[in-house]
């Protein structure tokens, strides 16, 4: 009956994106993406003779977090071929050109016969799904194989399905993985509570892939000779609860901010030119101004920026937090910077709970405690403090991706 459901389940939500998609950008491309897709991967292989680990990410911020694995993955394993699957166009679309893996492609939609069509054309040695990603098709094939199957960096909650008196055919899933690395005791605990003792916790590969980021920063010379040694705010995956927020903060105040938009359409950008009485550049802009200091506001035009944008903040307010969920607080925190965001949306996140409780970042109810907090960490006693909690958070919770890249040495020859 559970799959019976799940099938149902899944058959109805591609008749709703099917629907959906003449009207909705993101529904347009997840279909699109997937057209012929079985028969391009084949085509895309046929001349592989090498090989392959497969490596699925729902979307972007999950890639993110598998990117050290792959990374490593491939210094390790040179002659194997990555594999690299997407669910989500803004994963897809977004790193469909990254160069550490061999092949990039949608993931076919689960179901019995995908899965079995999809892993005979790619065959893989091992595959590993980073961290939300749990396909009842794909697993249970997988499994009847015996191609070794990683969660990594997952994390589990009480309130899931698995954990339901009525969630047998859910934790079914589970038990197909070959092993989990969960990134709290907590998630351990959980796991255990079903009967499912093949995990550790090696933490989450997001701060190996932050600490990275942070050796290894860009140089972006527009908006150094923006920043041009005043104090800056980069104001990173902002929505329009968060505008309601961010906007007469930002008029009242003299700092410069550089405000990188979670999706860049028009609309939204226009509406934040509007809203502000400071002198605004957009980044596409900026390279036609002698003097690009003379500007308050960097309005980030395009996508892929704002890890490497925080190197030039002072302090960050990230998005998210007063609708569906937070977004990267590690990228921040990982360059010493002090760290605001939303009060609404934040819980489910270790790392935004535990720099709350340490002091280097603050959950926000609104304008009014945005600015006394602001006011507080202006005492360069307290910004010092809250600089060293975050930078010495990242660097403490390192080493996830050599954990898992361990355990592959143990299974593959």
């Amino acid at each position: 009956m559970g799959e019976f459901i799940y099938n149902i389940s899944l058959f109805f939500y591609n008749v709703i994106i099917n629907i959906a998609a003449p009207f909705n950008k993101k529904a347009r491309l997840f279909v699109e993406g997937r057209k012929d897709l079985l028969q391009r991967i084949e085509t895309a292989l046929a001349e592989s003779k090498a090989p392959i680990a497969w490596f699925h990410c729902a979307s972007l911020g999950e890639f993110e977090q598998g990117r050290p694995l792959i990374d490593t993955f491939k210094e390790e394993y040179p002659h194997y071929e990555i594999f690299l699957t997407f669910f989500s166009p803004s994963g897809y679309e977004v790193r469909k050109n990254y160069a550490g893996a061999d092949y990039i492609f949608y993931l076919p939609t689960d179901s019995k016969v995908h899965a079995k069509k999809f892993l005979d054309l790619i065959n893989p040695k091992i595959a590993i799904f980073v961290k939300y990603e749990f396909w009842h098709h794909y697993a249970k094939e997988l499994l009847q194989r015996n191609i070794p199957l990683l969660s990594t960096s997952s994390i589990f909650r009480e309130n899931q399905l698995f954990f339901k008196k009525y969630g047998s055919f859910y934790r079914g899933i589970l038990k197909n993985f070959t092993y989990f690395f969960v990134q709290d005791s907590k998630s351990l605990k959980l796991l255990e509570s079903i009967d499912i003792t093949n995990t550790a916790i090696s933490g989450d590969t997001r701060f190996d892939r932050v600490m990275t980021i942070c050796k290894n920063k860009k140089e972006l010379p527009e908006v150094a000779g923006f920043k041009n040694e005043k104090k800056v705010m980069v104001i990173g995956s902002c929505w329009p609860e968060d505008l309601d927020v961010l906007i007469p903060f930002i008029n009242d105040t003299n700092l410069k901010y550089i405000i990188a938009p979670h999706e860049i359409e028009e609309k939204f950008i226009g509406r934040i030119e509007r809203d502000l009485i400071k002198k605004v550049v957009r980044y596409s802009e900026i390279k036609g101004f002698n003097d690009s200091s003379s500007f308050d506001v960097l309005l980030i035009d395009n996508i892929g920026m704002l890890s490497s944008l925080y190197a030039y903040g002072d302090y960050a307010y990230v998005g998210g937090a007063y609708g569906q969920g937070l977004h990267n607080i590690l990228e921040p925190a990982t360059f010493g910077i002090p760290i605001f965001f939303g009060n609404k949306n934040y819980t489910k996140f270790r790392e935004a709970v535990d720099l709350t409780n340490l002091g280097g970042a603050v959950a926000l109810a609104g304008y009014d405690e945005l600015r006394t907090q602001f006011r507080a960490f202006s005492d360069e006693t307290t910004y010092n403090i809250g600089s060293q909690i975050n930078t010495s958070y990242v660097k403490d919770n390192t080493g996830a991706t050599k954990k898992i890249i361990d355990y592959c040495k143990t299974i593959i020859k």
